[in-house]
């Protein structure tokens, strides 16, 4: 989950996003209203994902989350190029995320681990991005999804 740099992603100097306050485990996530599409060579992957695109819901993240659906994750969007990284403090269950640029193409991808005590590890972009996916653990990797593959998010049914 996003944690601040000098911007936002579990709160700040900006919020640390994501995973880093003390609030009550959640057994599921919201139910998706998008789907991340990324254009793999052979096809597109897709997941399903809900969509956090304030700071409250940048922090909150996927925290307290204790089983996610294999094709379900969460997308932060932020509404310009950021580098605030992410961490998992709170978080129960082992998550990946890739990082997208504002040219919709795919930076980084990470591998991230549950942390329950200071200090938590952070997960950061090699470059600028627009969004954030975090996905169960595994998922890009298993989906055939890479640096540099094209992801846009739609609504459901578009």
């Amino acid at each position: 989950m996003p944690r601040a740099k000098p911007i936002a992603v579990a709160l700040l100097a900006l919020p640390l996003t994501g995973c880093g306050s003390h609030r009550p485990p959640v057994a599921t996530p919201a139910p998706p209203d998008h789907s991340v599409v990324v254009t793999i060579p052979g096809g597109v992957a897709r997941l399903e994902v809900g969509v956090a695109d304030t700071d409250p819901e940048r922090e909150r993240g996927l925290m307290g989350v204790t089983s996610l659906p294999s094709d379900q994750g969460m997308a932060f969007v932020f509404p310009e190029p950021t580098r605030a990284t992410f961490w998992m403090k709170d978080t129960t269950i082992p998550l990946s995320i890739a990082f997208v640029s504002a040219e919709a193409r795919v930076v980084t991808i990470e591998e991230m681990q549950p942390c329950r005590k200071d200090p938590c590890a952070t997960y950061t972009s090699s470059a600028p991005y627009t969004m954030a996916v975090e996905a169960n653990a595994g998922w890009f990797d298993r989906a055939g999804v890479a640096v540099g593959d094209r992801a846009e998010l739609e609504p459901i049914g578009a």
